[in-house]
């Protein structure tokens, strides 16, 4: 059996795409994984399960819409993948709050003009196999380029997760 990490995308946010935790667990023992653990309320799930990583995602997405009422996209991805991504990170912020990976569901194209047009000082932009790092010293609430991460990283759905988030996800596969 294989180690995954689920990341939905857009669930619990303002309101919207209502998912709770304990409800989704159980829809996914339902699918027959197992060890299934979360972390906080924004989908992050860790759990073993034989298949593939894509076949994974759309049985989620499935039972998810089926069960639920909620289609929001999928990313399953092995363990070692999360855990690479961490080891990746380009930056060694002093606050994991103020680093973002942004999983990426494909290829993407960066628009480094528009980034470089509205980012604040000491916003940074790097990409890693499968991951857009955004560094945003000042905080991504107030960051413009937060708020248009989608026309920037144009071409694919992603799911974004500040670093202290990857890292607990690092420390859940290992617990």
């Amino acid at each position: 059996m294989v180690k995954w990490v689920a990341l939905l995308r857009g669930v619990n946010v303002g309101g919207g795409n209502r998912v709770p935790m304990a409800e989704l667990r159980r829809l996914c023992e339902g699918l027959g994984w197992t060890g299934l653990r979360s972390y906080i309320a924004s989908g992050n799930l860790v759990f073993t399960a034989e298949g593939r990583a894509e076949e994974l995602a759309a049985a989620l997405r499935v039972a998810m819409a089926d069960g639920m009422g909620v289609d929001v996209p999928v990313l399953v991805l092995p363990g070692e993948a999360v855990r690479q991504a961490a080891a990746d990170c380009p930056f060694d912020p002093e606050d994991g709050r103020r680093v973002h990976a942004f999983f990426l569901m494909g290829e993407v194209r960066v628009d480094r003009d528009l980034f470089d047009s509205l980012k604040a000082t000491g916003d940074a932009l790097e990409l890693t196999p499968g991951v857009a790092w955004l560094h945003t010293p000042g905080g991504f609430g107030t960051s413009k380029v937060a708020d248009r991460l989608g026309r920037i990283l144009a071409g694919a759905d992603f799911t974004g997760r500040n670093l202290n988030t990857v890292r607990k996800l690092v420390e859940m596969l290992d617990g």
